[in-house]
């Protein structure tokens, strides 16, 4: 099959298809005589592999490193079951870090004292670290007016 049967077959792009290749995460086709690719049967299935593996947070680095033993037909269960705890692992920990960060906005907006259609400059806001890694800008409770041009 061509590039386009390929993507097709895949539900993506021949760019997708193109970029995949290049890295390393479908094996290079062989060449028909013309120079067309000539993919396979089990391109189609690494493709499904990979937009599957992807459609369940996974990166295409972290893909990259499981391919060498799906390709081999040597993962197993067990490894999938690890992989999955894995990412499991750190989609709780990204909860937790966002529950944190919603926790930061909404004391900012409870913090905000100044009329809705009042401006606040940078040197009216402090930015709290509370460990989240993204800081909280609170305003202050004081607020001047913007000059008037």
């Amino acid at each position: 099959m061509n590039i386009s049967q390929l993507a097709k077959a895949s539900n993506v792009s021949t760019d997708t298809v193109r970029y995949y290749e290049k890295q390393g995460l479908i094996a290079a086709p062989t060449r028909q005589d013309n120079g067309y690719r000539a993919y396979t049967a089990a391109h189609v299935e690494a493709m499904r592999f990979v937009r599957g593996a992807q459609s369940l947070g996974f990166s295409l680095a972290e893909i990259r490193v499981i391919l060498p033993q799906f390709a081999r037909g040597q993962l197993g269960r067990t490894d999938i079951e690890q992989q999955l705890q894995t990412k499991m692992a750190e989609i709780d920990a990204h909860i937790l870090q966002l529950q944190t960060l919603k926790k930061e906005l909404q004391a900012t907006f409870a913090s905000l004292t100044c009329a809705p259609n009042q401006v606040v400059t940078t040197a009216q806001a402090l930015a709290a670290d509370s460990g989240s890694g993204a800081g909280a800008a609170r305003a202050r409770k004081s607020f001047t007016k913007p000059a008037t041009q």
